[in-house]
């Protein structure tokens, strides 16, 4: 008895002195109580980016009205596979974009085309010379996205698709620019009025050769589409020009091209 009572009173001592000494340094009291109950450690989870599709999804309520079939003109317009795929080769090369982006761009461009009513090339060719398919370019004046839409001034059109924040959603902002270079070349009666328009130079008496840029690679992409081998080393410089850049120049005339005059019925669908 008088042994157990030394020894309670040893580890009562102990427990004592113990106690004290975790009061008087609360580090090493944390310490003890991580080691006698430790936390569980979560696994930590991979990071994974998003798939690319899932970055070029169209918003919602950006999908066709209607799953009429499409009409025999539509089906031309539209074209078969191997001309998009001569069309997304031939893009990948000359601007340097990734293959898989560059099918996606052109497969909405055509997407976009059956709907809106418009050439697929030649909204392609505007993204091109706008952007150089860069789907997050933005000018200094506030043009955004592949086709560099202006949209504050066309926040209406991109209401049901979230707002004007899906302006450099790449699908959103094809869409859109399709929709206003159609309505301009509606508006104008010919495409060269049209992209004069949607280059913001319709007041001025020249475009300072956008347009004449624009249908040269429209050209280009239409001798691609026949399968016929078109030079991709000499990629031009993407247009950066707009309405102030005419006012400086008000009597320069823009650089002739060898192409021919175009219409609204051969390029819009009209």
């Amino acid at each position: 008895m008088t042994t157990m009572q030394h020894t309670l009173t040893v580890f009562g001592l102990s427990a004592l002195a113990l106690v004290a000494m975790l009061y008087a340094r609360p580090d090493m009291a944390k310490e003890v109580s991580q080691f006698l109950s430790p936390e569980p450690v979560a696994a930590a989870k991979p990071v994974q980016a998003p798939a690319l599709a899932a970055l070029m999804q169209a918003p919602q309520g950006t999908g066709s009205a209607d799953n009429a079939p499409l009409t025999a003109e539509e089906k031309a317009m539209l074209g078969n596979a191997k001309q998009q795929q001569f069309v997304t080769t031939w893009l990948s090369k000359r601007y340097r974009v990734a293959g898989d982006a560059a099918n996606m761009l052109v497969a909405t461009a055509y997407n976009t085309a059956s709907e809106v009513k418009i050439d697929p090339l030649l909204i392609l060719a505007v993204m091109a010379i706008e952007s150089g398919l860069n789907p997050f370019a933005e000018s200094p004046v506030g043009a955004q996205g592949l086709m560099q839409v202006m949209s504050k001034i066309h926040h209406a059109k991109f209401q049901e698709m979230g707002g004007t924040q899906a302006a450099l959603n790449p699908v959103a902002n094809i869409r859109v620019g399709a929709q206003i270079l159609k309505e301009y070349v509606s508006r104008g009666g010919s495409v060269e009025a049209g992209l004069k328009t949607y280059v913001g130079a319709a007041a001025f008496e020249t475009d300072q050769g956008y347009g004449s840029r624009v249908l040269a690679e429209y050209n280009r992409l239409k001798l691609v589409a026949k399968g016929k081998q078109v030079p991709t080393f000499t990629p031009p410089a993407p247009a950066s020009v707009v309405a102030d850049k005419a006012a400086d120049k008000p009597d320069a005339k823009p650089a002739p091209v060898a192409t021919p005059t175009l219409h609204n019925d051969q390029l819009a669908g009209l």
